[in-house]
């Protein structure tokens, strides 16, 4: 069994509009939001799965806030320019070359990759993986090269479910 984690950047700031977007720093309800949703996943899922992330800030600073509530250093978190603007097939291919000492990765970044991937791998529509949004796939194969679009959806779940 292999597993992937989506997990969509929290919400990023538009107060800097002379940034780039790949530039864009998350806001401060996504910084609350982001620790809210790794204290939840930390308590669910242990041992930590691998990190990679895409090197947009807003979706760096996302990882590094998990990667803290799990207790883990900074190092843990790989980056991958080629998570910044990825496409469906694109994303299938990059975690059919994972290595095969992980079992469970999760991957840091962006709409509508991750709302489409999720959607073409399991049977029931998501309309949105909203910001800081997790969702768990469950691939049944032993090996990434292996890696199908049939996934089990074993959890989905984003921060409004968390607050009262």
């Amino acid at each position: 069994m292999k597993t992937v984690y989506l997990i969509r950047h929290a919400k990023s700031s538009w107060d800097y509009p002379h940034l780039e977007d790949r530039d864009r720093p998350l806001k401060g309800r996504g910084i609350r939001d982001a620790h809210l949703m790794a204290a939840w996943l930390a308590e669910e899922v242990q041992p930590a799965p691998a990190m990679v992330s895409s090197p947009a800030t807003r979706a760096l600073h996302t990882a590094m806030i998990f990667a803290r509530n799990f207790g883990l250093t900074l190092d843990y978190i790989r980056t991958d320019e080629a998570l910044y603007e990825m496409s469906v097939a694109q994303l299938h291919a990059y975690l059919r070359e994972l290595p095969e000492s992980m079992d469970a990765v999760m991957v840091f970044g962006h709409n509508p990759t991750h709302t489409a991937f999720l959607n073409r791998c399991v049977d029931q529509v998501i309309d949105n993986v909203p910001t800081a949004g997790v969702a768990c796939l469950r691939f049944d194969v032993g090996v990434w090269k292996d890696l199908d679009f049939d996934a089990e959806l074993l959890f989905f779940d984003f921060p409004k479910n968390h607050k009262s």
